[in-house]
């Protein structure tokens, strides 16, 4: 499942953003904003987006949307088992699922044209991590360290 959140700043491309994958026939859940409303906080639809993920991190996925990226960013890796990138081009989506096997995507609607930001998504959905071994044990190491500080 694919969770998608935003707060004000981010619920316009949002919306697109539903109706693009929609179109494509991805199974998703919007857990906000559903409406614009200028005082949200990014905090609470991370927070609702980064629950789902974590009870099934390696099947659950999330999308996330804010102005800069960085607060949505910054509140999906408080969560044990998410892995939150911030991505701002092909390359860097790519390289977040190949190398990170991120299961969050951030993106920034300030500096996103919304053509962009679409294309962004999709290719981080199609892009599988890739098992390397040196990935699987830069990513074991981030587990220890979960381990360590969620207690």
């Amino acid at each position: 499942m694919i969770y998608l959140g935003a707060d004000h700043r981010g619920f316009e491309l949002k919306e697109k953003i539903k109706m693009a994958m929609e179109a494509e026939g991805l199974e998703l859940q919007d857990v906000g904003a559903f409406g614009y409303e200028k005082t949200d906080d990014y905090v609470d639809f991370a927070k609702a987006a980064a629950e789902k993920v974590v009870e099934n991190p390696k099947k659950n996925k999330a999308i996330l949307i804010c102005g800069s990226g960085h607060g949505m960013d910054m509140m999906a890796n408080k969560y044990k088992g998410v892995r939150s990138a911030l991505a701002f081009n092909t390359e860097v989506a790519i390289q977040s699922r190949e190398h990170e096997d991120a299961n969050v995507l951030v993106l920034a609607s300030d500096w996103l044209e919304d053509e962009e930001a679409i294309e962004i998504l999709k290719v981080w959905l199609r892009t599988e991590f890739t098992g390397e071994e040196r990935h699987v044990r830069r990513l074991k190491k981030i587990e220890e360290i979960e381990k360590q500080n969620f207690k």
